[in-house]
């Protein structure tokens, strides 16, 4: 029923293809307009929309190196670095 559309993102000026599948789904969930820009410019529009996230330095309780966290770190709680924290994860199967 549907066929792939070639379609040009109006902020970068880049030509996308429209899927049939695209085309499916936006019509499953009643949207009538077409997608004006390409999935890179939607997903910097998104990210920018969030703004940039806050990093915070800790030192990881279980190996004592330095970890960077997307939280602030609290004295009651441990922090641990990505790779301790992953073998916490793997432990816990």
């Amino acid at each position: 029923m549907y066929e792939d559309k070639v379609l040009i993102c109006k902020d970068c000026g880049k030509e996308f293809v429209f899927t049939a599948g695209e085309q499916a789904f936006y019509a499953e969930r009643g949207f009538q307009n077409e997608p004006q820009r390409c999935k890179e410019c939607r997903d910097a529009r998104k990210q920018a929309a969030k703004g940039p996230r806050e990093y915070f330095t800790a030192v990881c309780a279980s190996c004592g190196k330095e970890a960077k966290v997307p939280f602030q770190p609290r004295d009651d709680r441990p922090v641990y670095c990505s790779e301790c924290f992953a073998k916490m994860k793997e432990e816990q199967k």
